[in-house]
């Protein structure tokens, strides 16, 4: 039961106030064995729901984190389950009959109980090359995760800067609160970006380069360089990060 479900029982009178208070006292820290700390209130003070990031951990371990928290939550993101255990994961996401969203050259994983009503704030998302979806679909799935609708167009970048104008007008037109600009190599994109548009621009360096600034160096500081104002930057492949602050910004818009 959500601390919703629970605030809403009381008040038509279903539960007594000490059903509620123990219901609610269950929302801390649930310690899963001797691997795993959850903060199962993060969702009700900030907005964004448990994230698992599965890079490090074995399929065992993820899916007992999965089997734990779903049981208070309607949603779990699991960010970067291994190649190898992808499938292992999705078979058992199905056996807890949970619906899920992924998405294209990622492997992480959007689980839910109920539907999600995307009908809240709107954002944009551009990638500058085709290498750069895998970390812009993170961006995405934490974006609906939160309620989020959203707008993707990929391979965009500045080598070809004409591609760029027709999806700067959609956003335009389709009013959205907040553009994510996922970019590797030089990382010019999102400076571009964000002198077109009047909302913010978050922008999100990825990996992809070679030479002296590999590995996303480069698009990283030349995005933290940048003059073009209402540019703010996360870390290097940070995808579920840009997404978070992207619809925290779009749901606070929206709620305003």
């Amino acid at each position: 039961m959500e601390v919703t479900d629970v605030l809403e029982s009381l008040k038509v009178g279903t539960i007594t106030v000490n059903e509620a208070k123990k219901l609610l006292s269950l929302y801390s820290i649930e310690k899963i064995e001797d691997f795993a700390q959850i903060d199962m209130g993060r969702k009700h003070r900030k907005g964004i729901p448990e994230v698992i990031f599965a890079e490090r951990k074995t399929a065992e371990e993820t899916k007992k984190i999965i089997s734990r928290v779903i049981q208070k939550s309607d949603s779990i993101l699991i960010s970067r389950i291994q190649k190898k255990d992808y499938a292992k994961i999705l078979k058992f996401v199905k056996t807890k009959k949970l619906q899920f969203k992924n998405g294209k050259n990622t492997t992480t994983l959007l689980l839910y109980k109920k539907t999600l009503k995307n009908n809240r704030g709107k954002i944009g998302i551009i990638t500058a090359g085709t290498s750069d979806i895998g970390v812009a679909e993170e961006a995405r799935l934490t974006c609906e995760a939160m309620h989020c609708s959203t707008i993707t167009t990929y391979d965009v970048g500045i080598a070809g800067l004409h591609r760029l104008f027709p999806i700067v007008k959609k956003f335009i037109e389709e009013d959205v609160d907040a553009v994510i600009v996922a970019a590797g190599m030089e990382g010019a994109l999102a400076s571009v970006v964000s002198s077109l548009v009047s909302v913010p621009v978050i922008g999100l360096p990825t990996s992809v380069g070679y030479g002296y600034g590999e590995k996303g160096v480069a698009a990283l500081a030349s995005m933290l360089q940048s003059c073009s104002l209402g540019l703010s930057v996360v870390n290097i492949d940070n995808g579920i990060g840009a997404g978070a602050v992207a619809a925290n910004i779009a749901n606070r818009v929206r709620r305003e």
